[in-house]
């Protein structure tokens, strides 16, 4: 992970809800105050953003955090998960910021997880999407990692999709593919993205390297399969459920992508207990 770009978010983080002083906090507990407090699991999840934890204390100083699970890890209710020791204002004051990364990553990391588990039986691979909340894709598409996942691109710089509109825009997809290769390198991947058979034969006609079958029903997604014939990896997409995965799997794809990892999370209820001075 980019630390410096990791600071620069927490900081930005511990700055909005910390924007002149925490008022409460500092007027009840005295500056030389020390206590533990213990990091405590209340769901069974995975594990993901301890490091994240770790380095809101680190920035504010004074706050050693002992960690007793990793990253990954499979945890369950009741587990402790780490202990927190030093200043009691910097505990207090760093609480809410640091739970809400950890919650929301491990959130991620476990609902990804139960994905992957759909998969454990095929060759198909899990991919996330660019669906995450703004300024966090970094944090949100390593815990998709950590729920044993792997990452599709993480920007507009990063990889090339052919996408409905830029099809529309081009006026098809042998003119969209022509501009590309006229206008980027050789050695990037061209992915596009297909919603009917006459679209998926034009896409094997020019030669991209992964095809996407978008909102697909599986009986046109196996006909696509068949006339891809292993030209091209492809990729599943739209409207996947959990419920849906070894049935889309079954069909033979490379990988099945799906935002709801990153778009719809639950935070894993995790929580700050058990606080005593020392």
């Amino acid at each position: 992970m980019n630390y410096l770009l990791i600071d620069k978010m927490i900081k930005e983080a511990l700055i909005e809800d910390i924007p002149n002083e925490d008022i409460s906090t500092t007027s009840i507990i005295g500056v030389d105050l020390k206590c533990e407090a213990d990091l405590i699991c209340k769901e069974d999840g995975i594990l993901a953003g301890l490091p994240i934890f770790k380095r809101v204390f680190d920035i504010l100083g004074e706050v050693e955090v002992i960690s007793l699970k990793n990253d990954g890890d499979k945890i369950k209710k009741y587990d402790k998960i780490a202990l927190l020791r030093g200043s009691t204002r910097n505990i207090l004051s760093g609480e809410r910021v640091a739970l809400n990364y950890l919650q929301r990553m491990s959130g991620i990391a476990t609902k990804t997880n139960k994905f992957v588990d759909k998969l454990k039986d095929s060759n198909t691979k899990l991919l996330d999407t660019r669906k995450t909340i703004p300024n966090l894709r970094i944090l949100d598409k390593y815990s998709v990692k950590i729920g044993g996942g792997i990452n599709h691109r993480f920007n507009l710089s990063d990889g090339i999709m052919i996408k409905d509109n830029h099809i529309e825009a081009a006026g098809g997809i042998k003119k969209a593919v022509e501009l590309l290769r006229e206008n980027t390198s050789f050695v990037r991947k061209i992915e596009v993205e297909v919603e009917n058979l006459d679209m998926v034969k034009e896409a094997v006609e020019v030669g991209v390297d992964i095809i996407m079958l978008d909102n697909m029903d599986i009986d046109t997604a196996r006909e696509a399969l068949k006339i891809i014939d292993r030209k091209a990896l492809v990729e599943f997409s739209g409207n996947v459920t959990l419920e849906r995965m070894e049935e889309i799997s079954k069909i033979g794809v490379d990988y099945i992508s799906v935002g709801e990892l990153t778009h719809s999370v639950k935070a894993l209820d995790l929580s700050l207990k058990n606080l005593r001075n020392i």
